[in-house]
């Protein structure tokens, strides 16, 4: 029997004789998505990781994994690969078959032996297994009343993803095991909140949290917890204000709370409303991107924490800090589970991404003014050379800023998409108002059309503030094109963002990562499947830096020279609100006032240039290879690469498509493992077969046309073994080939299609060579003479 029939015919019906229901029993099932891959501005999905079986008690508490083999097979052959399996889904016990029995591996370590062979008659029960899972988990009741509080759903169709179910369970454990400080860290557009209100709920309805705060420093993330993930709540759910604190028994009423921490904190005594609560109040407090202030010591989160030390406190965050003051995993331990960006691409459940290096001449040469040189207002400009880092701190250029204005409307017109969701990061709030004027004058009729078309959303701007929601909105055309400084680097969920455009230097890797995560959401209805960054800073290089999406060290050094001024302004010092570091020129004057003793600096002043020309000097494409990096070598070479990683010869590739069952599954082993080669054959033209490109890239082979592939099977005098109907299907295939793909040529639907139909239906057609088998044969013969060397 083959795999499939294993499957059906002797392991689930042992399965089922065993006790486990269908409603228990989940065949093929999928735990990802499938990676995206793109070409041009196409995309499509790799394969699903797929198990043959999984086995859950109930919904959401899986425990077993079955891997089924042909019955010609050992018994244990797919064991290691259920294995990787087992561990990517978290699944205690795993079984490998050929229909013949079982080779059982116990990954819990409660049995005397991990690994025994079991009768096709003796596969344990749903109730037998979950006792043994009980007895792993350990013997409290308070965990096993966690464990067996089910997950809110309001749909029977929706779950959560496997790396979310994970995540609530180690959680909900962990805090039901007693454990006080946690961290869980899950990459931007993963669901963190939405994996918060399950651990929540779960806690909630077991008892083992009554009181539940959630924290967080900013209106919109409370506000999208309120009315998405934390909703079912229902009246059980209030958002603290400062109001509130003036009646504390009107607090009593509720169990789930909402809490901004300004609303509940200040600098001054009196400000400090949180302390009229007792310190018992709480529960569980969940720190909503804790890597902002409460992994820092001297924070005002921390004086929040503090005061509720009975609590057991859970941090969520995509980007933990660590650098000399600020440790998260300090504060909250190590993360009891991660989930990163980049398994989050691999799994197809993030976007994957192009960067666009846009290099300006002066960015790259410097500029240096003539003696005697005057700014816009008469100033007598400093004479020396002003680099990148200098630009928009000490020197603006706004030529500079109509240049970048017009790549960027440039970019979504040649991607034929002038309503996507843009964001551009700016270096200041004045930087991010003059890219907004010179995105206006470039995006020409499209401003006109609507003023929102571009718009600055930064802290100090109520109308740009009051426009956040429709712009996050996926059903809102307006704003489209939006620049900031801060305001938008973390926490605002813009599932439908296109292009990141980065015009600021970014030298903090937390930084970094959160703002490239606001690009990595999907949206496939909404055709937001990838998103590009364009970078006229060169802060993509932090991609290639192994903290990008690995783990961040923990820092904890202070060097006696260090100059101070410097490095408060290199990164984010404690307690500034979002509008105090939008404005990085007044950054050292906020940290000034709250108490440092640094002595006060002249700063040197701003000239404006406008006579200063820009140009654009060079642009690199770079697209994120399988491996997660960005790969800096030429489209062709890398493709090539590819090619004969598969088929180090050309003997090797002929050989395997010649005798391929279906040849379009050379190509998509190809085509999978990196650069789509359609995006090559853009480059080519399309009277070009994707077979030639292969044979040209890879192999440096001269490349034939289709149409001069037909006429050399019209030479062979193969068609000439056909009349009548059966000729006129098989001329019919070459005058389709000149049009198609070869998918199509080998799809059998192409006879439904015209001229096909004007021949006979396809059943007719296919009954002329003899039924579908036959007609396969005749199709791999004709391509056989059509793919000549």
């Amino acid at each position: 029997m083959n795999e499939e029939e294993t499957r059906n015919r002797l392991i689930r019906p042992s399965i089922i004789n065993s006790g486990w229901t269908d409603q228990q029993i989940r065949e093929e099932y999928p735990y990802t998505m499938g990676r995206i891959h793109v070409s041009g501005k196409t995309t499509k999905r790799g394969e699903k990781k797929k198990v043959d079986f999984l086995l859950e008690y109930r919904p959401n508490l899986p425990l077993a994994i079955i891997e089924a083999k042909h019955s010609n097979k050992d018994l244990g052959i797919g064991m290691q690969q259920a294995l990787v399996y087992a561990e990517n889904l978290d699944v205690p016990f795993v079984f490998s078959s050929n229909g013949n029995g079982y080779l059982f591996h116990d990954r819990t370590g409660m049995s005397e032996t991990t690994e025994s062979s079991l009768g096709l008659d003796n596969f344990p029960s749903p109730e037998e297994l979950y006792q043994r899972y009980l007895k792993w988990k350990g013997e409290s009741t308070t965990l096993r009343t966690a464990i067996e509080t089910p997950f809110y759903s309001d749909d029977p169709n929706k779950s959560p993803r496997y790396f979310q179910r994970i995540a609530i369970d180690r959680s909900v454990e962990a805090i039901a095991r007693g454990e006080k400080r946690l961290l869980l860290v899950m990459a931007t557009g993963t669901g963190k909140t939405y994996t918060a209100g399950q651990i929540m709920w779960r806690l909630w309805k077991s008892g083992n949290a009554k009181r539940i705060l959630f924290l967080a420093d900013r209106n919109i993330l409370v506000d999208q917890a309120r009315v998405n993930d934390l909703k079912h709540f229902g009246n059980a759910l209030t958002k603290i204000s400062r109001q509130d604190f003036n009646d504390i028994g009107s607090l009593m009423a509720y169990e789930v709370f909402l809490g901004l921490y300004q609303a509940m904190s200040g600098k001054e005594e009196n400000d400090k409303l949180f302390k009229k609560l007792p310190k018992d109040f709480f529960d569980l407090i969940i720190v909503d991107e804790c890597h902002r202030g409460s992994a820092s010591e001297d924070s005002e989160w921390h004086e929040i924490l503090d005061h509720f030390t009975s609590a057991t406190h859970l941090g969520l965050t995509a980007t933990p800090k660590e650098t000399t003051d600020t440790s998260t995993t300090h504060y909250f331990g190590e993360s009891i589970y991660t989930y990163s960006l980049k398994q989050g691409i691999d799994d197809g459940f993030l976007a994957p991404y192009k960067v666009l290096r846009v290099l300006l001449d002066n960015d790259i040469t410097g500029w240096r003014p003539t003696p005697g040189t005057l700014d816009d207002n008469g100033n007598v400009v400093e004479e020396r050379v002003y680099e990148l880092r200098d630009i928009n701190k000490s020197v603006i250029f706004p030529q500079r800023d109509k240049i970048v204005a017009e790549k960027i409307v440039e970019y979504i017109n040649a991607i034929n998409d002038p309503y996507a969701k843009t964001i551009v990061f700016c270096r200041t709030t004045a930087h991010a108002e003059r890219v907004r004027s010179a995105l206006v004058n470039a995006s020409g009729d499209k401003s006109l059309e609507d003023t929102r078309y571009v718009m600055r959303i930064t802290g100090d701007d109520e109308e740009g503030k009051n426009q956040l929601d429709r712009f996050i909105d996926p059903e809102e055309k307006y704003p489209t094109l939006v620049t900031t400084s801060q305001l938008l680097s973390t926490g605002v969920d813009a599932q439908t963002c296109k292009l990141i455009v980065l015009d600021k230097p970014i030298e903090s890797m937390t930084e970094f990562k959160q703002i490239i995560g606001r690009g990595t959401r999907v949206r496939e209805d909404k055709g937001k499947m990838w998103f590009t960054i364009i970078d006229f800073q060169g802060v993509t290089k932090l991609f290639a830096d192994p903290g990008f999406d690995g783990v961040a060290e923990r820092v904890f050094e202070v060097k006696e020279n260090d100059n101070l001024k410097e490095e408060l302004t290199e990164k984010d010092p404690p307690d500034l609100t979002i509008e105090e570091k939008e404005d990085e020129d007044k950054l050292v004057d906020v940290i000034l006032s709250r108490g440092s003793s640094l002595d006060v600096i002249d700063r040197p002043p701003v000239f404006t240039l406008s006579g200063v020309p820009y140009a654009v000097v060079k642009e690199q494409v770079q697209y994120l290879g399988p491996d997660g990096k960005l790969l800096t070598q030429s489209l062709t070479d890398f493709t090539r690469k590819n090619i004969l990683t598969h088929y180090p010869t050309l003997e090797s590739f002929f050989t395997a498509w010649q005798s391929a069952d279906r040849r379009q599954a050379i190509i998509d082993q190809i085509d999978v493992s990196g650069i789509p080669l359609e995006e090559l054959q853009k480059q080519v033209g399309t009277e070009f077969d994707l077979f030639d490109l292969v044979m040209h890239v890879g192999y440096d082979k001269k490349m034939m046309k289709k149409n001069e592939r037909i006429e050399a099977v019209r030479r062979s005098n193969y068609l000439d073994k056909y009349s009548g109907k059966a000729r006129e299907v098989l001329e019919a295939l070459l005058q389709k080939y000149a049009d198609v793909t070869l998918k199509d040529i080998e799809n059998v639907r192409i006879l439904t299609l015209e001229p096909f139909r004007s021949i006979g239906t396809d059943y007719e057609l296919v009954s002329l060579f003899g039924g579908k088998e036959g007609y396969f044969k005749t199709v791999d013969e004709l391509l056989d003479v059509m793919y000549t060397k």
